[in-house]
């Protein structure tokens, strides 16, 4: 049976916190924290747990509005970006969800709330209780802040802004991290992730536990594991690092790498002409719990804008390095 592709498309959460978004102003949160709302974790239901003001619910949740008006709160993205689609989770949430949603956006360096100019991203739509809402999004402007109304109140469980970071110009003839999402790296596709995102190999810093990794199920057929990135367009690349951090009896057999400079292309036309990329990695033993470093020793006058990290057969990988020169 032919394996199904995950398809990313290049898009990542501009509202994840490990990227620097933050919640900066709420109308009212006095059932539920707003900053829940951004969580990277999957909302879970506490049966019977109670605080102080009511029922605990992981998303953020206001109190019955009395007043006119509705409510509200402020995202400050922690990288600017454009967004594609939205995600509005309103899991166990029902009968207590808004009627309502709508989100704004606005671009500014200023951190004065009163002075930002919105823009209207998504136009009021009706949310379901308990559901998963998307959202498709046609204004294409780049935006610095998130205003995400609710009508008139209520609770959200998870809000997901899906979209691309903009690139900065920034560190020209500069030896960096060309795979890092901070500065615009993102996953196209992989075969698998089943176990842990494979968008977690290009997070900033050293992965938590194995959870903030890429794990694959275990392989029970021929064949090996992959993901593409969309790295940041580089030449003269100097190193990779593959660290293989928490994985100790999961970790691959040995790995490869691929690279190619694509001119924008469909992600189903990057994956089906990756196997005839060139190699920038041939196959190389790893091993459990350890930062790998590669010199580049096959690709050193290339460009490239897409890299293929093969994993044979399966397993897990913590974080994904390549280091060399913005074009």
């Amino acid at each position: 049976m032919k394996e199904k592709i995950i398809f990313t498309n290049g898009l990542i959460d501009l509202a994840q916190p490990r990227l620097g978004t933050k919640v900066v102003y709420k109308t009212d949160d006095f059932f539920a924290s707003a900053n829940r709302i951004i969580s990277p974790t999957i909302p879970v239901f506490r049966e019977g747990v109670f605080d102080k003001h009511g029922k605990w619910m992981d998303g953020w949740e206001s109190r019955r509005k009395r007043t006119s008006g509705h409510d509200y709160i402020i995202l400050k993205l922690g990288k600017p970006g454009k967004l594609s689609k939205i995600g509005v989770d309103t899991s166990h949430f029902n009968g207590n969800q808004p009627a309502m949603v709508s989100i704004e956006g606005a671009f500014s360096s200023s951190n004065k709330i009163n002075q930002l100019k919105w823009t209207s991203i998504l136009a009021k739509k009706r949310v379901k209780a308990n559901s998963h809402h998307f959202f498709s999004v046609k204004n294409k402007k780049i935006f610095s802040h998130i205003k995400f109304n609710i009508f008139p109140d209520g609770g959200v469980a998870r809000l997901r802004l899906y979209g691309s970071i903009a690139k900065s110009k920034k560190n020209i003839n500069k030896k960096i991290n060309l795979a890092s999402l901070l500065g615009g790296a993102s996953v196209i596709a992989c075969n698998n992730e089943h176990f842990g995102k494979a968008e977690n190999v290009l997070a900033p810093g050293k992965a938590k536990n194995m959870g903030d990794g890429w794990e694959t199920r275990r392989r029970r057929g021929k064949g090996n594991d992959w993901l593409i990135l969309n790295s940041i367009d580089g030449r003269s690349i100097d190193k990779m690092e593959i660290s293989t951090h928490h994985f100790k009896g999961n970790f691959p057999s040995y790995c490869s790498l691929q690279a190619s400079y694509l001119p924008s292309k469909s992600s189903k036309l990057i994956v089906n002409s990756s196997n005839k990329w060139k190699y920038l990695l041939k196959n190389t033993k790893l091993s459990a719990n350890k930062t790998h470093t590669f010199k580049n020793s096959l690709m050193k006058k290339e460009k490239i804008n897409h890299v293929k990290i093969n994993i044979f057969p399966d397993g897990g990988i913590s974080r994904f390095r390549i280091f060399g020169k913005k074009i």
